[in-house]
């Protein structure tokens, strides 16, 4: 993804409707590897949910090890101290044949079907950036057809080595029609 190619395989969503320059999306049920630590920091979170998907797990089968193909993209809540990561799992697993993490702190969890308005911005993910974009997402839903049901969450598509200019980076919000 450094030249702007995406390989990783991404929940499948429709558009469904616009809030200005915010798609609204349609995403159906999805599982994820989950861990929240509080206190904790985007890094840690990043590192156990990649130790699992690399390899830190059981066979749902009762085997060894096994490796998980990356997906995007990676959703980041934080809140003080308290940061809440998941990597979402290839449709290919189910909540029977995905891993079982060795870590406890790491969850495998059902997320279900929801409609969101995301809004689009590249450049710098640092935590003052991505309160802005928040702010801006839902400045947007204001007199608009949707309204946010929750709070916004960031969404990361590109390794950490991608240039900012050339990052994927989107807010969303879970949003019903009004």
């Amino acid at each position: 993804s450094v030249v702007g190619v995406r390989a990783y395989e991404q929940p499948p969503c429709r558009v469904v409707g616009r809030a200005g320059p915010a798609e609204v999306r349609e995403y159906g049920p999805r599982l994820a590897a989950e861990t929240t630590l509080d206190p904790g920091t985007r890094e840690q979170a990043f590192g156990l949910l990649a130790g699992y998907i690399f390899g830190k797990n059981r066979a749902a089968a009762g085997g060894g090890a096994t490796k998980i193909a990356m997906t995007a993209p990676v959703e980041q809540t934080k809140s003080g101290a308290r940061v809440t990561m998941r990597f979402f799992l290839p449709r290919s697993l189910t909540r029977e044949t995905a891993p079982e993490p060795t870590d406890p702190r790491v969850r495998v969890v059902e997320v279900a079907g929801e409609t969101m308005a995301v809004l689009r911005f590249s450049g710098s993910t640092d935590d003052a950036r991505i309160a802005e974009r928040k702010g801006a997402l839902l400045r947007e839903l204001r007199g608009s057809a949707w309204e946010p049901e929750g709070e916004p969450v960031f969404f990361g598509y590109d390794p950490p080595f991608t240039p900012p200019f050339l990052r994927r980076n989107e807010v969303a919000v879970p949003v019903r029609r009004r």
